[in-house]
């Protein structure tokens, strides 16, 4: 078994949201688009998960065409289903249904040869719990170069 390598991390879902739990998820891809997730051409930025008659869904994900793709390229826009055990799709929909919950992709990596999608249930932040975690990382900055002028 390998380590899981990481191949995208969105950073901009733990700005936005409270994580709560998270999911292991494969994906049903093209091979053009395999090639372009692997060179790091997939864009998160406004993608989201639905779950829609029992399966999963991942929406808006832009996963650009591959540069030596024929005229088969994939749509870079399309939806793409994601598969997860019966189990957990019941989980993330009763998540989304009851809870009001969102569903984000938090992490893209590579294990044991195939692509893994890492999906967040996620509640909104407010305004406030922003810039307060802004501010805690501003602290801790400050905090460790205070340190490391003290040790020098």
């Amino acid at each position: 078994m390998s380590d899981p390598k990481e191949i995208i991390n969105n950073r901009q879902a733990y700005h936005e949201y409270h994580i709560l739990d998270k999911f292991e998820a494969g994906a049903v891809l093209v091979g053009t688009e395999v090639k372009s997730i692997m060179a790091g051409r997939i864009q998160l930025k406004d993608s989201y998960v639905s779950v829609k008659d029992g399966e999963v869904w991942l929406m808006n994900a832009h996963i650009s065409p591959y540069s030596h793709g024929n005229k088969q390229n994939h749509d870079p826009l399309r939806t793409r289903k994601l598969l997860l055990h019966r189990k957990e799709i019941e989980k993330l929909e009763r998540e989304t249904t009851v809870k009001g919950m969102t569903l984000v992709v938090t992490a893209i990596y590579w294990k044991n040869g195939r692509i893994k999608f890492e999906i967040g249930v996620a509640k909104g932040k407010k305004l406030y719990d922003k810039r307060e975690t802004e501010m805690r990382k501003t602290v801790d900055k400050e905090t460790r170069q205070q340190l490391k002028e003290r040790l020098r």
